[in-house]
């Protein structure tokens, strides 16, 4: 008998097989806080430890990978995504000091292929077991007409858990403070469709291999997955309490905005552009597009991805934590408090009055 539904595009079995694809991967990061196992219509996650908090706060964040999706799609290499999307809405969780608890994602896509949708979510599992985050559910939705056949988008979101008092922010930078920047992977999940543009530009594509990019097709290199910070620097916070005032990832919008985003009102900072240099796929890229690499400073992180505001006497303690937890972390400047004419900094973003930063001087040869 004819399936309406299919001849509509939609692939139910298709879906079912994907799911079964997943299953193991996504009860490997279950705990014994979740309820229920994989396949229902929602995930349940026991949280009757919360009664050992005096004031527990719930911290949410929502994201998704962006553009870097279509690299992923056209070289047909989908176990890194997961990864990244892991990073974007998990690490912003930590930022406040949270502990992440459990995660849901999202797929839309034109057709389900279960073995590629299986990828995705794998790598979304890998995510969450590196980080104690439980990936309690999810959902998989096939759009034929709305997206191509080979087109997807991912999104997730996530919740964790802060005692009140102990969430880090703005409110606890002090004159003084040491502003410590911890290495990106690359690239990580933003800026990628100045990435495309310059490539598009260049005629050059994702399955070419050029010496700059190591000898791996352009779509690899450029698909290194988001490094995942969560769980070195939950560990930090615990060896050295009170020493990190406030954190900052570096996603949309580049080094001085999201800085400036965990500092207080009337606090200013100038980073030194010469205590690092960029990753070499920030110069390639920047070279390419032909422009000076300090005009990407607003799109892409240069080698940043995580800001990290201490006390100036935690800071040789905290570089050398995070270096054994294979985090290299270096001093960047330090923040102040006194007047002065703040003409040429960034000053908050994204609806926050936060302090103003600008960078400095000229990047390490």
């Amino acid at each position: 008998m004819p399936n309406p539904y299919a001849e509509a595009g939609v692939d139910t079995a298709a879906g079912d097989l994907a799911v079964e694809l997943m299953k193991s991967a996504v009860a490997a990061t279950h705990n014994s806080h979740v309820l229920g196992g994989v396949g229902g219509f929602a995930g349940l996650y026991d949280v009757s430890f919360l009664k050992d908090f005096s004031h527990p706060l719930l911290a949410t964040s929502t994201d998704g990978v962006g553009t870097k999706v279509a690299m992923a799609q056209a070289i047909d290499k989908h176990d890194t995504i997961g990864q990244d999307l892991v990073g974007m809405v998990v690490d912003d969780i930590v930022v406040v000091g949270a502990k992440p608890l459990f995660m849901t994602d999202y797929i839309a896509c034109g057709r389900v292929v279960p073995n590629r949708i299986a990828d995705i979510v794998a790598g979304i599992a890998r995510g969450c077991s590196a980080t104690g985050t439980a990936l309690v559910g999810g959902e998989t939705a096939e759009h034929p007409g709305l997206l191509g056949p080979d087109d997807y988008d991912v999104a997730g979101a996530a919740t964790g858990v802060v005692e009140a008092g102990s969430q880090l922010g703005a409110h606890l930078v002090q004159d003084g403070d040491v502003v410590l920047a911890i290495e990106s992977s690359g690239l990580h999940s933003n800026g990628y469709s100045l990435v495309r543009h310059i490539l598009a530009s260049r005629g050059v594509g994702y399955t070419d291999q050029l010496a700059e990019f190591g000898g791996v097709s352009v779509g690899e290199a450029l698909l290194e997955p988001t490094r995942l910070y969560t769980t070195p620097l939950l560990e930090l916070l615990e060896q050295h309490p009170g020493a990190v005032h406030s954190l900052s990832h570096v996603t949309g919008g580049g080094i001085a905005a999201n800085l400036a985003r965990v500092l207080p009102v009337g606090s200013w900072i100038e980073v030194d552009r010469s205590t690092w240099q960029p990753l070499p796929v920030f110069r390639v890229l920047a070279d390419m597009a032909g422009t000076p690499i300090e005009d990407t400073e607003g799109t892409w992180n240069l080698g940043i991805g995580m800001f990290a505001v201490v006390s100036a006497s935690a800071a040789v303690d905290v570089i050398e934590s995070l270096g054994v937890a294979g985090m290299p972390a270096w001093p960047v400047g330090t923040i102040a408090t006194s007047a002065r004419d703040l003409s040429g900094f960034e000053q908050g973003a994204k609806g926050v009055d936060g302090g103003a930063v600008r960078l400095v001087g000229s990047y390490a040869a």
